[in-house]
C-alpha cells in the first residue's frame, strides 16, 4: 500500500513543467534529510527516473543513521550524499548547475536554549556556501528563508496582509530572535552577493509548513495538535492562541521552491503561502477538534506566566501575500483542513513503522 508521502512525492514527480529546467543539471540540497529538503530531493529523483532526466542530487546533510533511514528506498546513483555541517561543508569541487540552501536550526527551544548556534547556522553556513559560488556557473540558488524575518506590526488592527516589501520590528536583544535576525541577515548576504559577485541567489520566505513527512516527535505546533488526534489527547495551548499566520502544505511549498529558483529574479525574495489558509493557533486548536470528531478530545488553556521562556514567538497577526510568486505561474493548492488530514495520516503511518 502506497503511503501518504509517497503519494505526495508521485504527484510532485508528475508535473513536468516544475522540473523540466532540471533536466541534465546537478541541484545540490543542503538540509537534504529535513522536511522539505527531503521531499525536494525525492521528487527530483522520481522525475528523473521516470523520465529519463539525467538530474543528479548532491544530498548534504549531517548525520549519515538519518540519511540512510530517511532515503532508505532512494539511493540509487542519481542521489550522492554530501556529508558535513553547513558551515564548514567544502562544495568547490562538486559540478553544481542548481543550489537549494535549506539546512536551519527550525525548533523554537533551541532558538531559546543555543541561540549562538542557531545564529552561525544562518549566516555561517549561508556566508560558506555563497563564497564557493564566486566564479561558478550556476543557473540558480534559492535561500530558504522564514515568515519570521517580518517581525511584529505594532499599531495595526485585524490581520495584516504582508508583501515581500513590508518590515516589522524585531527586539534584537531577545534571545528568541536569534533566529529571526539570523535570517534576516542570511537574506541581505544573498541580496550583497548576487549585488557584487552576480550570484544568481534568490530568496524563498516560507511561511509554517507541514503535512506528511512531518517526524511524529516534532515539537512544532502542528505536530502537537496531530499528536494529539492520534493520542486521544487534549490540545493544550500555553498562550491565548492569538497568533494568526498563514500555512501551506509541503507539496505546494516544494513547488513554490522550484518556481522561485528557475523564475525567480536574482537578489529578490518570495513569499510561499497559502493566503486561504490563514488562522489563528486557538481557531486552529479548534478546528483539528472538529475534523477529527472521533478523537474526542478538546481544547484546554493553560497559559504560561511566561512563553517566551518556552521558546514561543511574540504574538503577530499577518497574512502572507504570495502575488509576487503567483506571478511566476505558482498557486497554492491544498486547503488547511486537508493539510491536517494528511499531516495526521502521514504520521500515524510514520508511527508504525
Amino acid at each position: 500500500m502506497t503511503g501518504i508521502l509517497e503519494e505526495d512525492i508521485q504527484d510532485l514527480a508528475s508535473r513536468k513543467n516544475c522540473f523540466e529546467p532540471f533536466e541534465n543539471s546537478s541541484v545540490l540540497i543542503t538540509g537534504a534529510t529535513g522536511l522539505l529538503g527531503s521531499i525536494l530531493a525525492k521528487s527530483l529523483i522520481t522525475y528523473s527516473r521516470k523520465n529519463g532526466a539525467g538530474i543528479t542530487v548532491y544530498a548534504c546533510c549531517r548525520d549519515r543513521e538519518k540519511y540512510e533511514r530517511v532515503f532508505g528506498g532512494y539511493q540509487c546513483e542519481l542521489l550522492k550524499p554530501v556529508f558535513g555541517d553547513v558551515g564548514h561543508l567544502d562544495i568547490s569541487q562538486l559540478r553544481t548547475d542548481w543550489i537549494v540552501h535549506g539546512a536551519s536550526v527550525t525548533d523554537s527551544r533551541t532558538f531559546i536554549e543555543k541561540p549562538v548556534e542557531t545564529i552561525e547556522t544562518a549566516v555561517g553556513g549561508t556566508q560558506n556556501l555563497l563564497r564557493q559560488c564566486i566564479g561558478k556557473k550556476l543557473k540558480g540558488f534559492v535561500c530558504l528563508s522564514s515568515l519570521e524575518v517580518y517581525g511584529t506590526f505594532s499599531g495595526f488592527d485585524g490581520v495584516k496582509n504582508v508583501t515581500e516589501a513590508d518590515g516589522g520590528y524585531i527586539d534584537t536583544m531577545s534571545v528568541r530572535s536569534s533566529y529571526s535576525e539570523g535570517k534576516r541577515m542570511a537574506e541581505t548576504l544573498c541580496a550583497s552577493y548576487a549585488a557584487e559577485y552576480s550570484i544568481p541567489v534568490k530568496v524563498a520566505r516560507l511561511c509554517q509548513t507541514f503535512g506528511a513527512g512531518v517526524e511524529y516527535g516534532d515539537r512544532r505546533v502542528f505536530a502537537q495538535f496531530a499528536r494529539s488526534v492520534i493520542e486521544g489527547k487534549d490540545i493544550v495551548l500555553r498562550t491565548k492562541g492569538g497568533t494568526v499566520r498563514s500555512y501551506c502544505y509541503t507539496s505546494d511549498a516544494v513547488r513554490g521552491i522550484l518556481t522561485v529558483l528557475s523564475k525567480g529574479s536574482m537578489g529578490e525574495a518570495y513569499n510561499i503561502a497559502n493566503p486561504d489558509a490563514t488562522a489563528s493557533i486557538a481557531d486552529m486548536a479548534h478546528r483539528v477538534c472538529a475534523l477529527f470528531p472521533e478523537s474526542g478530545i478538546n481544547v484546554v488553556f493553560d497559559i504560561a506566566e511566561d512563553a517566551g521562556r518556552l521558546g514561543y514567538n511574540p504574538e503577530v497577526r499577518m497574512r502572507l501575500d504570495p502575488g509576487k510568486l503567483e506571478s511566476l505561474g505558482w498557486k497554492a493548492e491544498v486547503p488547511l483542513d486537508e493539510m491536517f488530514r494528511r499531516l495526521v495520516e502521514g504520521m500515524r503511518e510514520m508511527q508504525k513503522k
